[in-house]
C-alpha cells in the first residue's frame, strides 16, 4: 500500500543516520590517533566518513560536536562496565574485575579517554561527561569498599570519601601509563587494584 511506503523510507534513513553517524565517531577516533584534536580539521573528519563537509554538518555543528559524541559513546561503555562491576558479591573479584575491564577499555580507547581529560576544563559537555564518568565510578568503588566493611558515611577514611580518591587516582595513574605502552598499564592496574585491596583490608 503507498500509504507504508513512507514509514518504510523513514525507517531505512534512520539506519542509514546511525551507520553514518558511527562512521564520523570511528574516523574521528582514529584521526585522534593520527594528527591529534589539534590538528584535525572538519574536512578530514568528512573525508575519512566518506561525505561531504555539508552532509556532516548534518549530524554535527563543529569538530567539538563531533569529539563530545566520541566521548559520550566512550563513557557509556565505561558505565555499563562499571554497573557490572558493582554488582559482584565478593569484593576482592569485584575489584579484580574493575581493574581488568579498565585495562581493556584504556587499550581500546585510551587516546578518546585522554582527549576528554584534556578537554575537560574547556569544553563543559566533556567536563559534565567526565564528572558524571567519575561519579558513577565512584560509586561503583564505594559499594565494594562497603561490602569489604569499610563503613559508609562524610568522614575521610569511610568509604565515600575513599573512593572518591582511589577513583581519582585510578583515572591519573592510567592517564599516564596509557601514554607508553600496554604493559605498562598492566603495571599500572597492578598498583591500583594493590592500594584498592590494601585500603580495603583485604590484602590478609
Amino acid at each position: 500500500m503507498p500509504g507504508h511506503h513512507p514509514a518504510r523510507s523513514r525507517r531505512t534513513t534512520e539506519r542509514k543516520g546511525d551507520v553514518r553517524e558511527r562512521a564520523i565517531l570511528d574516523t574521528c577516533e582514529a584521526l585522534l590517533a593520527r594528527k591529534g584534536y589539534d590538528a584535525m580539521t572538519v574536512g578530514d573528519i568528512a573525508e575519512g566518513a566518506g561525505i561531504t563537509r555539508g552532509a556532516l554538518y548534518f549530524y554535527f555543528g563543529s569538530k567539538q560536536e563531533v569529539v563530545t559524541a566520541l566521548v559520550a559513546r566512550t563513557v557509556e561503555h565505561l558505565w555499563e562496565r562499571s554497573r557490572v562491576t558493582a554488582q559482584a558479591d565478593d569484593p576482592r573479584q569485584a575489584v579484580a574485575a574493575a581493574m581488568l575491564r579498565t585495562v581493556e577499555l584504556w587499550n581500546e580507547h585510551g587516546l578518546v579517554m585522554r582527549t576528554a581529560i584534556d578537554l575537560s576544563l574547556t569544553v563543559p559537555e566533556i567536563g559534565a561527561l567526565w564528572s558524571r564518568t567519575a561519579d558513577l565510578f565512584s560509586t561503583a568503588i564505594t559499594a565494594v569498599l562497603e561490602r569489604a566493611g569499610i563503613p559508609a558515611g562524610p568522614a575521610p577514611e569511610q568509604a565515600p570519601a575513599m573512593a572518591r580518591a582511589l577513583c581519582w587516582m585510578i583515572e591519573r595513574t592510567f592517564y599516564h601509563a596509557s601514554q607508553e605502552s600496554r604493559p605498562n598499564l598492566h603495571n599500572a592496574s597492578a598498583t591500583c587494584e594493590h592500594i584498592w585491596l590494601t585500603s580495603a583490608g583485604l590484602t590478609a
